[in-house]
């Protein structure tokens, strides 16, 4: 090893475990998984980067950043532990979170229950003020109204703020010196302001996402507080970036001020690195399948380009791009990856329901106590568990042999639980496990491809995740898909793809305007304004202007409409040319049909994006020893199917896998995971390492 080597580190925080991937010289990985601790996930994060910095003999001096996906906002909506927080809005606006879209996200389904506002109405309050849709001061501010409203919520022991007050986005000046007099008259409170956030139009769309900014401010602040803290210990002082939910990565004063755009931090990270392997491998149309230990999740990536959405709702159940669905949770008007997420993972609890089905997830076991076989004090059945008794998984121990599991326990789980409540065999039950979580990811998988009118028959699945090569060939055979990629260190493969992405900044103006009026100087106002915001975000991240590109895209819509989509452009005198044809083609991709009607153009945003000199080359990594392991062959039984007696079946490892191809059935055990090959599928690693399933046989 060099004097001096380079060094990044990613982390990604799973419910059951945190991966922790050291990358040297931009060539060797060095993998470590350690149990995710859900009272702290920080103590997780620096026990795991200390694992790794002392299994490949390197000091934390030589450090140069530390990227990190977190679940910690994601965890504070679910388990509604975020801050005591209070809204100040406009008077007359004090209701616009609980009627939010007005409507339902399943018309029929009698049992739903809409999501309780994360802002209790009485901390809801109302001020005097208006302005108008076109920047107007109408009603002038009364500053009384807003220290009356700030001493009614600090005697309630509030402790973050959101302010979000009609028309904003067209003249912040109110919410503005509502801020200055909150600093200095509260200073306790925590603020965010819809201004800054989000200065877009729809007031419940721009008020639920300053709202769950307020919400987070709070634990995410002192939770990066808390990892920067750990790095110092670790002699780090390299720079802590975060994953935001669009693929790209932010500095901590950004992502400690708008931590709204980092909810769906961890599972970017796949995506972002799926789709640089997919270009490397001359696959730009991918489906992204990552199954974790408590979720699984779904994206489609197309030419290359992981799919986008301007807007999504988190929720309990499957959460999903708002596009079709709408009223489901808490809204959130960020620019994300497209994806739906499902409680489905190798911790999800398994149930006899009240008509005695099967049912599995969403609830999970996390990584304490954990599945049943860990032997931590759980004894209700897993996935995990299901997987183990029939065969899938490695008995001696999960993560390299790192956790050592008990068969006995899982078995005895699923007997108590499923198999005698339900007069089934041990087998069966399992089996039943399994089947209930592959239907389930199934969906997922339908939600971001048929539901989109992608056909993911003509597509291939890049699996990936801790329990994703165990599912990928089950879950593709139900969708018709023929070829699986599972790649290199596909159980921390959330890690590696973040040390692909690119820091990036968003920054938007309203336009509202219908093209046929707009002109190229209408907007060079505006692409002035936001070039200046974009690179000097930049700048303060250490970038120099040769690192610094700027990408234009625009929200668009037909006349009359009340949704748009976002298309990107490039600046000069064809930019609305070039708008017009990419809308266009995009609204008869997404919906089915399209027509000659005026366009409006509703939002101009600009992408800054600041390009590091290090890429990662998928061809010329290779692993560190820790994830290696043997080439030893064994063989064990295993039930692949519930008309078929087990099968004893060949166990191998990855270094016994070759450019030639392997027929099922049989199981490959690696270091982060483990995968399944049945009977009718071959097997075998390509020149990037990854490993390549092509199945003979498929359902659909």
């Amino acid at each position: 090893m060099k004097p001096n080597p380079s060094i990044r580190i990613a982390v990604d925080i799973g419910g059951t475990f945190t991966d922790v991937v050291l990358l040297i010289d931009n060539v060797e990985t060095w993998v470590t998984k350690v149990s995710t601790t859900p009272a702290d996930p920080s103590i997780a994060v620096i026990d795991g980067i200390r694992d790794a910095l002392a299994c490949a003999g390197v000091d934390g001096t030589h450090v140069s950043e530390v990227i990190h996906g977190t679940t910690v906002g994601s965890n504070a909506i679910l388990q509604k532990a975020g801050a005591k927080t209070g809204l100040l809005t406009t008077r007359g606006f004090r209701d616009v979170l609980e009627i939010g879209r007005i409507r339902m996200p399943e018309m029929f389904d009698l049992t739903w229950s809409k999501p309780q506002p994360l802002v209790e109405r009485r901390y809801r309050l109302e001020i005097d003020e208006r302005i108008s849709a076109q920047g107007e001061i109408v009603t002038r501010l009364n500053e009384a109204s807003v220290l009356a409203a700030g001493e009614t919520l600090s005697a309630a022991g509030i402790e973050s703020v959101a302010i979000c007050l009609i028309n904003s986005y067209a003249n912040p000046v109110h919410e503005q010196r509502v801020e200055a007099l909150l600093r200095q008259h509260f200073p306790q409170f925590k603020t965010t302001f819809s201004w800054a956030v989000l200065p877009e139009m729809k007031e419940y769309e721009r008020t639920s996402t300053t709202v769950v900014n307020a919400y987070l401010l709070v634990a995410m602040q002192d939770y990066l507080g808390r990892i920067e803290e750990g790095l110092k210990r670790l002699r780090i002082t390299a720079p802590l970036l975060v994953m935001t939910s669009n693929g790209g990565v932010m500095g901590t004063a950004a992502a400690k001020a708008k931590p709204v755009f980092a909810v769906a931090s961890g599972p970017a990270g796949g995506v972002v690195g799926a789709a640089h392997l997919g270009k490397a491998s001359h696959r730009p149309n991918l489906i992204v399948f990552d199954m974790g230990g408590t979720t699984a999740k779904a994206a489609i990536i197309e030419n290359g380009v992981p799919s986008l959405t301007s807007e999504y709702e988190f929720r309990e159940g499957m959460s999903t791009s708002s596009r079709f669905i709408k009223a489901g949770g808490y809204m959130l008007k960020v620019p994300s990856i497209d994806m739906a997420e499902v409680g489905a993972g190798g911790g999800s609890v398994a149930r006899v329901d009240a008509g005695g089905l099967i049912q599995v997830g969403p609830e999970s076991v996390g990584s304490t106590p954990g599945p049943a076989c860990y032997g931590l004090g759980n004894d209700v059945p897993t996935v995990t568990d299901a997987n183990l008794v029939l065969g899938y998984l490695n008995p001696i121990g999960l993560a390299g042999g790192q956790l050592p599991i008990q068969r006995q326990l899982a078995e005895r789980a699923i007997a108590q639980h499923i198999a005698e409540p339900l007069n089934l065999t041990l087998r069966d039950a399992a089996h039943g496990i399994r089947a209930v979580a592959n239907a389930n990811m199934a969906r997922a998988i339908r939600a971001v491809t048929v539901e989109r009118g992608k056909d993911p028959r003509d597509m291939t699945m890049i699996a990936f995740g801790g329990n994703g090569g165990v599912h990928a060939i089950d879950v593709a055979q139900q969708l018709g898909i023929r070829q699986v990629i599972i790649p290199r260190s596909s159980g921390v493969f959330s890690a590696v793809g973040m040390l692909a992405a690119d820091v990036e900044h968003n920054f938007v103006r309203v336009v509202m305007r219908e093209a046929a009026q707009l002109t190229e100087s209408d907007l060079q106002p505006l692409t002035a304004a936001l070039s200046i915001s974009a690179s000097a975000a930049l700048r303060q991240e250490g970038f120099r202007p040769d690192a610094i590109t700027l990408l234009w895209q625009v929200d668009v819509r037909f006349c009359g409409q009340a949704s748009e989509l976002t298309v990107a452009f490039e600046l000069g005198s064809n930019a609305f040319a070039e708008i017009d044809a990419a809308f266009r083609k995009q609204y008869l991709a997404t919906y089915g049909y399209s027509d000659d009607e005026p366009l409006e153009i509703v939002n101009l945003r600009c992408v800054g994006r600041g390009l590091r000199g290090t890429k990662l080359d998928f061809g010329r990594l290779r692993q560190g020893q820790i994830a290696v392991g043997t080439a030893a062959e064994t063989r064990r039984d295993v039930s692949f199917s519930r008309s078929e007696a087990p099968t004893t079946a060949r166990a191998v490892s990855l270094a016994a896998l070759s450019g030639t191809p392997l027929a099922g059935p049989l199981i490959v055990d690696c270091f982060d995971t483990s995968v399944v090959v049945r009977r009718g599928a071959t097997i075998h690693a390509d020149a990037h390492g990854s490993l390549i399933i092509n199945l003979l046989e498929v359902s659909a």
